[in-house]
């Protein structure tokens, strides 16, 4: 996975957008507005319900060459073509997701300290998310935040590109990306902001150039 692909990373959430017609529209607009990969998730829809708001938001990013990343699971990002998965540590293993994947599709993993990094298998990871940086509403099994200390010591020693995740604001965004992560990824964020362009604008605004 190129590494310029993970600066602005959303991470689409069904509550805070309005259901499944909000989720394709903050999509559509905040790739317009320079959102880098898309993920869908939606921990509470059955399959059939992320596969035709994933199959819909296929169709509405093909204009921006954005990637769809599909958490979770492996088999509706495969059945709908999507460009990735993303897996936490409790999911399929990546080792399993592979074999399922065809060979150009991208794959995450959710990493929450140090030991997991290191365990990371570079020729099975295309990248990672480090998280929760600070303490999060938007998921509700996240494990301890990170703190800006934690995110350095695991970024520092990825071995693949990785993007920073949990409770991410505009003033968060500079000490950030100076821990040696290659983007950023939130939710609240963009999701849910009465003016969804403005909102992906300032993130973007506050990244070192």
């Amino acid at each position: 996975m190129q590494a310029d692909s993970l600066r602005l990373y959303l991470v689409l959430d069904p509550d805070l957008c309005g259901g499944y017609a909000g989720m394709v529209d903050t999509a559509i607009q905040a790739a317009q507005a320079g959102v880098t990969t898309i993920q869908l998730r939606a921990p509470n829809w059955k399959k059939r319900q992320y596969a035709e708001c994933g199959r819909a938001l296929l169709k509405a990013l093909k204009p921006y060459h954005i990637p769809l990343i599909v958490n979770d699971h492996a088999d509706v990002a495969i059945a709908i073509g999507a460009q990735g998965i993303h897996v936490g540590q409790d999911d399929l293993s990546v080792t399993d997701c592979r074999k399922l994947m065809p060979r150009d599709m991208l794959l995450g993993l959710s990493v929450t300290n140090l030991d997991e990094c290191l365990a990371v298998d570079p020729k099975l990871v295309d990248y990672i998310g480090i998280g929760p940086v600070w303490p999060t509403s938007t998921k509700k099994d996240a494990a301890e935040a990170l703190g800006l200390p934690g995110l350095i010591e695991i970024a520092q020693h990825a071995s693949c590109p990785s993007v920073a995740i949990g409770g991410i604001t505009a003033t968060d965004v500079p000490s950030i990306m100076y821990s040696d992560v290659n983007g950023i990824a939130v939710v609240s964020a963009i999701c849910g902001q009465p003016d969804i362009p403005l909102a992906v604008q300032v993130l973007l605004d506050a990244m070192p150039s």
